[in-house]
Formats: C-alpha cells, structure tokens, sequence
C-alpha cells in the first residue's frame, strides 16, 4: 500500500486507517489525537470548498482535485432543497455559483428574501427539488480573479451531500488513507425556521456513509451555537464552532442573546464553547491582526486561550491572491497575482494553528510539508 505523505509521518501515532465496507472506520486523527511531534505540531488541511483555487467550488470535480492534492478533510457547505435534501452550496442564493439566470423555465422562481436578517434577491435552493436543481449547472464564483477556472462553468452538476460522502469513501479505498469530511450548516436558524432543518438529514446521511462516530473522520461546522448545542446531544462526531472578527451568531441575534463572536472567543467563552465542540474556526485576522496598511501585527492570546480550554484551532481562509494575503507577502500591485502564501502560512502555524481552510490545497500541503519537516 503507498500511502500519501501525511499519513506516513504521523502513522506512529494512530496506523493506517482501515477502510471497511460500506463505512470508514479509522483510528483518531491527528486533530482529534494531537499526537506529540519531535518539533512542529501537526497541521492538518481542509480543501475550502474543494479545490476551489482550480475548479469551480462545491463540485465533485473541486473535491476529487483537492483529495489529489493532499487534503485531509474536504469541505461542503450544506443548504435544503424544496424536497429536504442536502447539497453543497456556500450559499442558499445561487445566482453567483450556478447559471440559473439562463434558465428561462426558472425566471419566475427569482425573488427577495431575508436570510439571517439581510435582504436578498436572487433563486434559493429552497424553492428547487432536487430534479430541478440537477438540470442547472456550476460556475466560477469570482471570476475576475480566477479568470482560467471559468473554462469548466457549465461542466459540473450541484452535488448532494450523500454524493460528496460517496466520493470521499470511494477515494479513502482507492488511496489507502481515510478523507475527512467537513460539512458545515449554513443558515441552520433560517432553514429551521421554513421548516427544512439541516441537522437530520445530516445525521442520516453520515449514518448512511458509515460516518456518524467521533472516529468517522468527520467535523461539523457551524457559525451559529444552538444547532450545535443540539448536535453535541445527538452524535459523537466532533463539532467545530466557527467564529467571525465581527458580529454575532446569528441564533443569539434572533433568540435577542447580546453576546457577540468576540464573547465567545474570551477565555471564558472558549471555555464554553469546548463543553460542546472539539474546534474552534476562527477567521485568520482574529488570531493576527492587520494594521491600516494591511500588514500583520502581533497575534493575539486566540490560539493559546482555545489551547487552553481544549480546543484544537482551525483558521479560514487561506488563499494564494496578492488581494486575500497581508501585505507582507503579496507580490507587485495586481491583485490577482498570486503572492507568498507559503510565507503566510508559515506565520500562521508559528502562532500554533491545528488546521487551515484552503482554496489551494497543494499550496497548504506543500507549506505544511515544509514547515512539519524542518
């Protein structure tokens, strides 16, 4: 069996994973294990919507590439159809990642809603069935910036969560090493509340998979608390409490709770946060900050202050543009040049991160190979 570099340096810690039929059963990962190193701490990638640096994102294709690549968990953000089916989609509202616009049997289906308290206009996965979703297909979602990934809009079908797991499964037999799996519930307060709640259907579906254990290989995310809450009661597979540098959960908003993202993420928060999650997900700028020109300063007590209430730390996103890097590590004025991201990502580990979310994933394997290495 070759495995896959990752997997050969930490194989000390927890053997080969064993991949058994019609489910992933492997030993605890290294997120889950944290296994001592002889000098760096493991870094573990997650594909940001797949390999979405190269393919249009939350496609089967994005997933499949980013698995090639070297990730170690891929990750479908997860929205309903009319029907009650999962699928990947970073958002509800789809104009911007499928070409619904040229479909003139939907034009009447386009309208305004309000989505966690911001109006929009737009069509919504929810008012589609699954059959209808299926005839649409993906496109590039910035393509001002990744001008050469628009050559595939129009390839690729919206994938169910049933089929992203389907993939990861038949990639961790044909590899030899198990691929994690990171959904994360967008809008679970919304979709709760039309009657189309996330957290079933993603719980038979992992059941499904041979996913639903704390050793499936598998993390839920989730910006809002309460579903999580609700998910620490109902599986073991560990949660990740994703935070922004501003604003609040938007459960606590609607539930009238004043806390904010930055209650969470005092020592005391972080305390609470790890009575239901194994991981907090912070964006990168919370753990070191930019000053007015864009350059980074000095990090902040986050990582220590989760280190110390027993969670593991994955920071989001990382990606290689002059546009999304500090500008220590960009290259010239265009800014969709592609800068230091390797630079970057090793300031970032130094700070002690446990993971990274990625839009590059062999950019992320190859940083983390470095810096694991030296």
């Amino acid at each position: 069996m070759t495995l896959h570099p990752y997997v050969r340096r930490t194989a000390h810690a927890f053997g080969v994973a064993a991949i058994a039929t019609g489910a992933v059963a492997v030993p605890a990962t290294a997120a889950e294990k944290a296994p001592a190193k002889t000098h760096h701490q493991a870094v573990t990638v997650f594909a940001h919507r797949g390999a979405s640096g190269y393919r249009p994102e939350h496609t089967l294709a994005a997933y499949a590439l980013a698995i090639k690549l070297g990730a170690d968990y891929i990750e479908p953000d997860l929205v309903s159809t009319k029907d009650g089916v999962l699928v990947a989609r970073h958002e509800n509202e789809i104009s911007g990642t499928t070409d619904v616009a040229d479909h003139p049997e939907f034009a009447q289906r386009k309208t305004t809603k309000t989505v966690d308290g911001i109006a929009e206009t737009g069509w919504f996965t929810e008012d589609f069935t699954l059959k209808e979703l299926k005839t649409l297909r993906a496109k590039e979602r910035l393509p001002a910036v990744r001008p050469g990934n628009t050559r595939y809009d129009g390839r690729y079908e919206i994938p169910t969560f049933d089929e992203v797991l389907a993939l990861a499964n038949s990639e961790s037999h044909k590899r030899g090493r198990a691929i994690g799996v990171a959904p994360e519930t967008k809008h679970p307060t919304y979709f709760r509340s039309i009657g189309l709640p996330l957290e079933k259907p993603l719980l038979r579906s992992l059941t499904k998979a041979g996913r639903n254990s704390r050793h499936g290989k598998v993390v839920i995310q989730s910006f809002e608390v309460s579903n999580l809450r609700q998910l620490a009661r109902q599986t073991r597979v560990p949660l990740v409490q994703l935070t922004s540098a501003t604003g609040a959960p938007y459960d606590f908003t609607a539930a009238g709770n004043p806390r904010t993202y930055a209650d969470l993420m005092t020592p005391a928060g972080l305390r609470d946060v790890a009575t239901y999650a194994s991981w907090l997900g912070p964006e990168k700028n919370s753990i070191i900050p930019r000053d007015a020109q864009g350059f980074l300063t000095t990090p902040t007590p986050l990582v220590k202050d989760a280190h110390r209430a027993g969670l593991k730390v994955v920071a989001y996103t990382f990606r290689d543009e002059n546009q999304f890097l500090p500008a220590d590590f960009r290259d010239g004025t265009d800014p969709n040049t592609k800068g230091d991201i390797f630079g970057e990502l090793k300031t970032f580990f130094e700070a002690g991160l446990d993971g990274v979310f990625a839009d590059y994933t062999d950019s992320a394997d190859a940083a983390r190979d470095w810096w694991e290495e030296s």
